[in-house]
């Protein structure tokens, strides 16, 4: 499991005009499912983003997670971040989970981020969104499942 993860000041996802997802100070979290991914992947990347150390403190420096300045998360399910482009001019997404194990693995993953008692919005899986934000610092990561557990 892969993800893009930012800190905002605020981010919201439109499907056809309609703001479906919408969140204030928190993190945007660009979500990409692989087809080798589980729900232990799901449980790391919660916990992990949940606990994430990047929020600044009084003194300027990054030491408070999400739960700890009270932000929520806007989980948007982008499988383009599977996409591998070390050949040729066209992008390959053979890795990226197909829609049926994506979605539930997506859906799942936001339950867990609720569980860990954090406001979450989200996009609508499989449309075509637009989405918006005020980028804070900038701060964006990238997190990876991958071996970690």
């Amino acid at each position: 499991m892969r993800a893009v993860v930012q800190r905002v000041k605020e981010s919201k996802v439109e499907v056809k005009g309609r703001t479906v997802g919408a969140i204030e100070q928190g993190l945007l979290i660009l979500l990409g499912v692989g087809e080798d991914d589980s729900e232990k992947d799901c449980e790391y990347m919660a916990k992990k983003i949940a606990h994430l150390r990047i929020f600044p403190d009084e003194k300027g420096f990054m030491n408070l997670s999400l739960k700890e300045v009270g932000g929520a998360a806007l989980v948007v399910s982008q499988f383009t971040l599977w996409g591998d482009c070390r050949k040729g001019r066209r992008p390959s997404f053979a890795q990226a989970a197909k829609p049926e194990k994506a979605r539930e693995l997506y859906e799942h993953f936001i339950g867990l981020l609720s569980e860990e008692e954090i406001p979450v919005a989200s996009g609508e899986f499989q449309e075509m969104m637009d989405v918006y934000l005020v980028n804070d610092g900038p701060v964006t990561l990238m997190v990876d499942s991958s071996k970690n557990f």
